[in-house]
């Protein structure tokens, strides 16, 4: 099957046409309403030299029911470790989120992403938790959020266990609020680890289509 590329007109084929791999099509631009209209069609990008366009099969989501606090964890968040904000450092966090680090020689999350997403944010449509000790910033998750659905993106920490507090708050966060979907794309250990799994690509689109029709604020 031959992979789309893209132009200058916005639009994308459909996901059911991604590779073995999940790449659904090349080219376009990171501007925000071709995010957006990504992001409503179960599509992502990953990488900009060339931009490419991913919907994995399957594909992968917390519950927010579902959420795995071990005791270990559930002693930090009772003790209240760190003191935890939204969308008070954006950029820092994908910043943060960009910097190498042990397992992670390698990111994709060049400038070229952060300055897509910063646009995002501040037109309302991406968010970020932040977990501090002091003024530093130790950990933080962020993401793209539409309706009743929330694409977590990626998360950073510097201090041990402030990452997962932070996605632990977010999905605190999300459910209060009303949502109903949480798109992690593909499984790591981490969210194996915190209760991540894995739908059929079909199904996560049905998801999709009800939660971002849902009238939900962050």
């Amino acid at each position: 099957m031959s992979i789309a590329v893209l132009d200058y007109r916005l639009r994308f084929p459909s996901p059911e046409r991604a590779d073995a791999e999940g790449l659904v099509a090349i080219g376009g631009d990171l501007s925000v309403p071709r995010l957006l209209l990504a992001y409503r069609n179960g599509i992502f990008p990953w990488t900009v030299d060339p931009i490419t366009w991913w919907s994995p099969e399957p594909r992968a989501i917390f519950e927010l029911d579902g959420f795995h606090v071990s005791r270990s964890l559930a002693r930090v968040i009772r003790k209240g470790v760190f003191r935890v904000t939204r969308d008070r450092a954006f950029r820092r966090v994908m910043r943060g989120c960009a910097v190498r680090a042990p397992g992670r020689r390698s990111t994709w999350i060049s400038p070229e992403f952060i300055e897509a997403y910063t646009r995002l944010h501040e037109q309302g449509h991406a968010h970020s938790l932040e977990c501090w000790l002091g003024t530093r910033l130790v950990g933080g998750v962020y993401g793209v959020a539409m309706g009743g659905f929330f694409a977590g993106e990626s998360m950073f920490h510097r201090a041990s266990d402030a990452s997962k507090v932070a996605l632990f708050h977010l999905i605190e966060h999300l459910r209060r609020q009303g949502f109903v979907l949480f798109d992690i794309q593909m499984l790591t250990a981490i969210t194996t680890q915190l209760g991540g799994i894995t739908i059929p690509r079909m199904y996560y689109l049905h998801r999709l289509a009800q939660a971002v029709a849902k009238p939900v604020a962050f």
